[in-house]
């Protein structure tokens, strides 16, 4: 039993050096983006080059925009030699929370040389948080 308990405190130490590899690994095929905001809208874009339009899948849930895809690898290798390549290819997913006034129903997005641009319009201004209530008498 003594040997049980010091096997078990051991898994935590093997396991720490690849703890978060998994969100690296997202990162590193995660598209480069940045958001903004003007006054009705918020901006979202990513850049993703040598992707179709038809390979990307934009969609909310539960209060996250999620935009996920596949870079295809199509390279001609006969009687050709490669020395070196630093292109990616595979599948990537970047998601987003959308903040409480976003209009997820509203969402578009366009894609152009490489650049998915979506925007969130925003709801418009909030109602008058005061009400006032008629008081009746008799």
């Amino acid at each position: 039993m003594v040997e049980k308990a010091h096997t078990a405190g051991l898994w935590p130490q093997l396991y720490e050096p690849l703890r978060g590899l998994g969100e690296k690994i997202a990162d590193w095929f995660a598209p480069r983006s940045e958001a903004s905001a003007v006054q009705d809208c918020y901006e979202i874009s990513l850049e993703i080059p040598g992707v179709e339009a038809d390979a990307i899948d934009v969609a909310v849930e539960d209060g996250h925009l999620t935009v996920k895809g596949e870079k295809r690898f199509e390279r001609e290798e006969k009687g050709r030699t490669y020395f070196f390549s630093e292109r990616e290819y595979g599948a990537f997913q970047r998601s987003f929370r959308l903040p409480l006034d976003a209009q997820a129903d509203d969402i578009t997005a366009d894609f152009k040389n490489g650049v998915l641009t979506l925007k969130v319009p925003k709801a418009g201004p909030p109602k008058e948080k005061t009400q006032r209530i008629q008081i009746r008498s008799s």
